[in-house]
């Protein structure tokens, strides 16, 4: 039982040391150039889409006067 334990722990250390087991970019330095660039491209595209889904980018009806509501 004790190796079990020890073992985990070991294996916890050396993961949380290294980071993700499986690498997201690649190790060639212009492919993963390119991947960093591809990748901030779309999260800068992040802040439109909120504004589409919660509906920000509607116009606004509210006017800050009160109108009549008939025909002028």
């Amino acid at each position: 039982m004790r190796t079990i334990v020890l073992s985990v722990l070991l294996a916890w250390g050396l993961v949380a040391n290294v980071g993700c087991i499986l690498p997201i970019y690649s190790s060639n330095p212009d492919i993963r150039a390119r991947q960093l660039i591809i990748t901030s491209e779309n999260l800068r595209h992040v802040p439109e889409i909120w504004e589409r889904t919660w509906f920000l980018d509607m116009p606004d009806f509210c006017t800050p006067f009160r109108t009549h509501g008939g025909v002028i």
